[in-house]
């Protein structure tokens, strides 16, 4: 999975750089590198940083960027809108989803209850790394294997035409490996992990 925390004002750069430098800090090597949402743009450029070392990539209802683009430039007008309005209002350049959009966006399966609690954990996100355009030629040199797992409730990002996790990110990967579920973007990391497990386990395995 990949979690990220990068040293000062964060960069899709300091973004790959804190997993790029954990994973050499511990040698690690033949594992399977997940990437969850926007973390679909970090695995890409930590692939390309050490391609040897990975056994495959696990792309979960996670952003597949073509060369030159950035993670914005695949939001509908409407949703870019948004969050440039949302960016607009921060007075340290975050954005931070309210409740009613990250009710029906992100945790579209959960009870009321639920959200409200999953909410209270929810903090400002940095929104430059959201703008950055990413080249991703090295990337798209790789033979390294792939899986994307989708889940189909999830409405994080709306689908329709020229939009959305699958087929839309999907498909730029080339061959690839499809497992599917039965949830939505947030809410079974929560209650019920033991599926969540499972999906992965699908994805990763030889």
């Amino acid at each position: 999975m990949c979690f990220c925390y990068a040293r000062g004002r964060p960069t899709q750069d300091r973004y790959t750089k804190s997993v790029v430098d954990f994973i050499t800090k511990w040698n690690l090597r033949n594992f399977v590198l997940v990437g969850h949402s926007f973390g679909g743009t970090v695995i890409q450029k930590v692939a390309e940083q050490v391609p040897y070392r990975i056994k495959r990539l696990v792309f979960w209802d996670a952003f597949v960027l073509k060369d030159g683009e950035s993670v914005a430039d695949e939001f509908s007008p409407q949703m870019r809108q948004g969050f440039e309005q949302l960016r607009a209002s921060s007075t340290d350049d975050t954005i931070m989803l309210p409740f009613p959009l990250f009710r029906d966006s992100f945790v579209n399966t959960a009870t009321f209850e639920e959200a409200k609690w999953m909410y209270e954990g929810v903090t400002p996100e940095p929104a430059k790394p959201l703008f950055e355009k990413l080249d991703l030629k090295a990337f798209y040199s790789l033979s390294t294997p792939k899986s994307y797992v989708y889940f189909y409730r999830d409405n994080a990002l709306p689908q329709r035409e020229g939009y959305g996790w699958h087929t839309n990110m999907s498909k730029r990967l080339g061959q690839f490996r499809l497992i599917v579920g039965d949830g939505d973007h947030f809410t079974d990391t929560r209650t019920w992990p033991a599926m969540m497990v499972q999906k992965l386990y699908e994805a990763s395995r030889d």
